[in-house]
């Protein structure tokens, strides 16, 4: 999800792009934090010997043939799950691609967004892999909110570009147009994610100049802050730009929410690795800049409708 300076981290940033198109695809099969499904992306099985890159992965995941994937699979267009309960998205879709390359199969296990990098650290997940933005703060394992080094950070292989945008229920903008509108308002907002860091720069912002604050009510997930705003709850959210826009578009038949104002923050997605796991994390460079150059990359985020946010080189670690 996008950022200023801060990002969907682990107190967390966004992105850019336009999203749209709702094509139903593939199946990664999807393993729940408390979900129990399990979705794999296509890719070669291990006893491939074809792959292109199968050699540059580190040989206990050669061995197994699967990476573990963490993500909060409750982000549409990115990463969701379709009316079949199948996990679809921009995410699921690029796995099974670079899966093709590395010989492996990329199996999704869904967890709120918070725990992520935690789930790193402890080798719960090989990877993470959730539109999550590539700041500094999170590469240096820095907390956003009090600046204090909170862990060993975590290397980014990046894979897209997005910004933060704000929406609200159609026909009840309330004026909104800009961040420094939203004094004396009600966001709810994903938790930890880089709306929530901006909705925290912005309360600070309207107290210091002496208006009513922002008042900010956090929630696990983007549909449930939704809801909050459906209700009347809450009058603005703030997501990615692809999510706002997708959920424009398809909520309600597009007749819920509008998007208010332009995008903010742009920065890159990344693919999360720990910091120890450097033959992995070039290995999925080597897989996303293979996918890319191949055109597969392209028909991805075409078929989206997020060609805007599409990126030409698999930097590491290109947030600031």
């Amino acid at each position: 999800m996008t950022a200023s300076t801060t990002r969907r981290t682990t107190a967390a940033r966004s992105r850019l792009a336009a999203a749209g198109a709702i094509a139903v695809a593939g199946a990664l099969l999807l393993t729940g934090c408390g979900d129990q499904t399990k979705d794999k992306g296509s890719g070669e099985s291990k006893s491939e010997s074809k792959a292109p890159l199968a050699d540059k992965l580190p040989q206990s995941i050669r061995d197994k043939g699967v990476v573990k994937v963490g993500s909060d699979i409750a982000y549409a267009p990115v990463e969701f799950k379709d009316d079949s309960g199948k996990v679809v998205g921009i995410d699921p879709d690029l796995a099974a691609a670079m899966g093709k390359q590395l010989g492996v199969t990329f199996e999704f296990e869904n967890a709120t967004f918070d725990t992520l990098i935690g789930g790193l650290a402890s080798k719960r997940y090989d990877m993470a892999m959730s539109a999550m933005t590539d700041t500094k703060d999170r590469q240096e394992g820095v907390d956003a909110d009090t600046g204090k080094k909170v862990g060993a950070g975590v290397d980014f292989v990046d894979y897209f570009t997005a910004g933060v945008s704000l929406y609200t229920n159609k026909g009840a903008d309330q004026g909104i147009k800009t961040w420094d509108d939203l004094c004396g308002k009600t966001m709810a907002v994903q938790r930890n994610t880089f709306s929530h860091d901006l909705a925290k720069d912005q309360a600070k912002k309207c107290t210091d100049a002496g208006e009513k604050t922002l008042k900010i009510e956090p929630f696990d997930t983007n549909p449930e802050a939704e809801t909050r705003m459906r209700s009347k709850g809450a009058d603005v959210v703030s997501a990615d730009f692809p999510i706002a826009a997708y959920s424009v578009k398809n909520s309600g038949g597009g007749k819920y929410f509008q998007i208010v104002g332009d995008q903010v923050e742009a920065g890159p997605y990344g693919i999360a690795v720990a910091k120890d796991n450097t033959e992995l994390r070039d290995a999925l460079q080597a897989a996303v800049q293979a996918v890319i150059d191949s055109g597969e990359y392209q028909k991805i985020v075409d078929k989206w409708g997020v060609a805007d946010g599409a990126i030409t080189e698999a930097k590491i670690n290109g947030g600031s």
